[in-house]
């Protein structure tokens, strides 16, 4: 089925940054070197790629011993091959939704470059340095009651700032995520999946890419973790030269900041004189690294255990990659209009920065439901308490509807004209009606909410139709995607939904995607 569209700036919480990207990217456009709406964009960033062959093959040497041998990794050796990125927090699951979306994203750009002649791969950049463990250390999932539920890993980082990647799970929460999902038709198979990719003392980093590798097999994705020794070795030229040049990569920070905020958007990631680009790895820490006047050329020869900052991280991925295109969501393209500064001094070049498919998932049953009550999706984006009164008004009978509605204007027109005379007469007594007209039509208002509840309580059937919605829809006021894992849609649906949301994928929309199931 075709997914309807939504406009993201009919989405809560959509930033003015994100807005222009995707609908007027003409006033954004200096914060960028490509125009992802030009269908020449991506032919010109691979014209710019400067990929040496020593780099490609060491590379590919690391690429198959994380992944084995792929036909993937095979095209990607040949000279001339280019890379679509898109990456991920090692999140518990394989993290919210939108994570299986990049890679569908990814996946499909790859293959329709490749068709028009750049032969194309994806790659999934696992963000396995971030060191915000209760970020990523638990899932929220729901059951047959389509209530939300949090599966959390046990795990302690006692105040240390570890990457997230290499923490250990010894006994990953796999029998709780089974015992929410169990009553879906096809949990078996869903949980099957996960416990052999979870098993007793897996790393974060390790279950992460062993789930969603499986899940996606089809995609054909090259993973590539950044605490891989050998990654690290190749990408120390560029962190060495990121390091000499700290003060200048400061500078321009910090006046593309002010650029920005100037143009009256926001600085995705928070800068200030003192914040560093870089953090120590040693002792299985990310220690930051912090200098007064951002002089780091001392460490210069210990590049290869530097980890780069959120700012600094994607210009090394697109050292280290012959990228040509970034798929990220809305936060990603912000902070990406920050390190275009860094990429213009040590890289010369810049991806084409690219939003990923978004979707909402629909039932058939939650499209009967919308229909029942007339609601069209971004109007579920509410507290549950304000659907509730959504759905309350579709219940109270249309003869009582048009009874206040009619109440309302005549009363409002009455007034008006004995307001009207009154002007003329007495202009304190003109005021003193204006003041009564507000009450009165609060009064009248409320009556009518009175009423809705009323009609809500009487028809439980409706408030549970409210709940499900609220939960499945916008669950802790959260779009979907953000929200729950991919899980419980596949327990609920079939592991074969990714293979029609890659179909559904229309990457030539930039809007919301609505599918139903």
């Amino acid at each position: 089925m075709e997914p309807a569209c939504i406009r993201h700036t009919d989405l809560p919480g959509t930033s003015r940054l994100f807005a222009d990207f995707t609908y007027h990217f003409d006033r954004v456009a200096r914060f960028y070197r490509h125009n992802p709406h030009d269908p020449a964009a991506l032919e010109a960033a691979a014209a710019q790629v400067n990929y040496p062959d020593e780099r490609r093959a060491a590379m590919v040497r690391a690429l198959v011993a994380q992944n084995g041998e792929t036909e993937s990794l095979r095209r990607l050796a040949e000279p001339g091959t280019v890379a679509i990125v898109t990456g991920q927090q090692v999140g518990l699951f394989s993290g919210p939704a939108y994570t299986v979306y990049k890679a569908i994203t990814a996946a499909r750009l790859a293959r329709e470059l490749t068709a028009r002649g750049t032969p194309a791969v994806p790659i999934f950049w696992l963000a396995t340095e971030d060191h915000d463990f209760p970020e990523v250390n638990h899932a929220w999932i729901f059951g047959p009651a389509h209530e939300p539920v949090m599966v959390e890993a046990p795990g302690e980082t006692n105040g240390r700032q570890r990457p997230v990647g290499g923490i250990v799970l010894e006994q990953p929460p796999v029998e709780a995520l089974a015992s929410a999902l169990a009553g879906f038709p096809h949990s078996e198979e869903v949980i099957a999946l996960v416990r052999e990719a979870y098993q007793p003392g897996v790393t974060m980093g390790e279950g992460f890419r062993a789930l969603v590798k499986k899940l996606l097999a089809k995609l054909d994705l090259i993973f590539l973790d950044p605490l891989d020794p050998a990654i690290r070795a190749i990408s120390a030229p560029v962190v060495a030269e990121a390091l000499g040049a700290a003060p200048e990569l400061k500078k321009r920070l910090l006046a593309r900041n002010r650029e920005l905020e100037s143009a009256g958007y926001h600085a995705q990631v928070h800068l200030e004189e003192k914040t560093s680009l870089f953090f120590l790895l040693q002792n299985g820490e990310r220690v930051p690294l912090r200098r007064a006047n951002s002089d780091f050329t001392d460490l210069r020869d210990r590049a290869a255990e530097v980890s780069p900052n959120a700012l600094l991280r994607p210009v090394v991925q697109d050292y280290l990659l012959p990228t040509v295109a970034y798929i990220g969501g809305p936060a990603e393209l912000a902070y990406l209009a920050q390190a275009e500064v860094i990429y213009d001094r040590l890289l010369g070049r810049m991806p084409v920065v690219m939003s990923r498919t978004s979707f909402t998932l629909l039932e058939p049953r939650t499209e009967k439901l919308l229909k029942r009550y007339r609601l069209a999706v971004p109007e579920t984006f509410v507290d549950p308490e304000h659907l509730r009164e959504r759905i309350a008004r579709s219940l109270v009978p249309d003869a009582v509807e048009r009874a206040f509605a009619d109440a309302h204007d005549g009363m409002t027109h009455n007034i008006d004209c004995l307001h009207a005379e009154l002007e003329r007469f007495d202009h304190t007594l003109a005021d003193s009606l204006k003041n009564a007209k507000t009450k009165m039509l609060y009064q009248l208002e409320k009556t009518r909410r009175k009423i809705e509840r009323e009609t809500m309580r009487r028809d439980e059937r409706a408030a549970a139709e409210a709940r499900y919605l609220s939960g499945l829809l916008f669950p802790h006021r959260h779009l979907q995607e953000r929200f729950y894992s991919i899980l419980p849609f596949l327990a609920k649906h079939g592991v074969d939904l990714i293979d029609n949301l890659y179909d559904a994928a229309q990457l030539d929309c930039p809007d919301h995607h609505v599918y139903t199931i």
